[in-house]
């Protein structure tokens, strides 16, 4: 299966997983990096661990349901009516 996925060379980071820590991201030179979501504009919306757990968590959870056969092959990190609060907050 992941020879079907690209694999893009990244040339200034580098990105790795572990189970146990989820993702970490460094600079090429071996620096700490981090994770971020950014907007079409390049915007930066949301940075930090909580983005790299995210991320984790919906790999994770996408694999194991697609492994248990459930059929839920999209997973969000909660659900569309939480945005709404949030945005309607805002």
């Amino acid at each position: 299966m992941k020879n079907s996925l690209p694999n893009p060379p990244l040339l200034a980071t580098r990105i790795s997983a572990t189970v146990s820590t989820g993702f970490t991201a460094t600079t090429a030179d071996g620096k700490q990096a981090r994770l971020a979501i950014v907007d079409e504009d390049g915007n930066v919306i949301e940075v930090g661990d909580n983005v790299a757990w995210a991320a984790w968590r919906v790999c994770v959870e996408v694999q194991e349901n697609f492994w248990q056969g459930q059929g839920h092959l999209i997973v969000h990190t909660g659900p569309p009516t939480e945005q709404q609060a949030i945005e309607k907050a805002a």
